[in-house]
C-alpha cells in the first residue's frame, strides 16, 4: 500500500509583488522619458531633410525648364509656378514638351512648396517651404522656413 505524502507549504514563492512591479514600471517610464525626445527631434531632422531633398527636385525641374526657354525662368509666383511643372508645356521652340513632375509636391508638413523670381535681382528662382510652423517668412533667416538659397542650421 502506498502512503499519501501530506502537502507541505512551499517555501518557494511564485509571481512578483506589487513592489517589485512598480520598480520595473518606474525603470521603463524613466528609460522611455530619456529616448522620446531624441526619436522625436530625429523625426523632426528627417522631416526637414525630406523637403530640402524636394526642394531640390523642385529647382532642377525649373532649371531644365529655363534650359528649353533660353535660360529664362517662370515669371509666376506661388505654389501656382509649381504647379505648371506637373503640366504639358511650350518651349521657345514652339515644341510641346511633358510635365517635369508627375505631381504637385507637397513638403513633410502637407504644405505646398512656394516659388519666386525677379529676373532684375535674382540669380536662380527662390524656393521654399513654410517648414515645421506652417508660417510664411518668405524663405527669411528669421523663421524655420526651409529655401533652396541658404543651407539651414536648426
Amino acid at each position: 500500500m502506498k502512503t499519501m505524502k501530506s502537502r507541505q507549504p512551499s517555501s518557494r514563492r511564485s509571481g512578483f509583488t506589487l513592489l517589485e512591479l512598480l520598480i520595473v514600471l518606474a525603470i521603463i517610464v524613466a528609460i522611455a522619458a530619456m529616448v522620446a525626445p531624441n526619436l522625436l527631434s530625429s523625426q523632426q531632422d528627417a522631416n526637414i531633410q525630406t523637403t530640402r531633398a524636394t526642394i531640390r527636385t523642385i529647382e532642377d525641374a525649373f532649371k531644365r525648364k529655363a534650359v528649353k526657354n533660353n535660360g529664362v525662368f517662370d515669371a509666376t509666383s506661388g505654389p501656382e509656378a509649381i504647379r505648371t511643372l506637373t503640366e504639358q508645356w511650350e518651349d521657345s521652340l514652339g515644341q510641346q514638351q511633358q510635365p517635369l513632375l508627375e505631381e504637385t509636391p507637397r513638403d513633410a508638413w502637407n504644405n505646398e512648396f512656394q516659388y519666386s523670381y525677379d529676373s532684375n535681382s535674382d540669380l536662380k528662382p527662390k524656393i521654399w517651404s513654410f517648414g515645421p510652423d506652417g508660417e510664411d517668412g518668405n524663405g527669411s533667416h528669421s523663421t524655420d522656413d526651409i529655401s533652396n538659397l541658404r543651407r539651414d542650421t536648426e
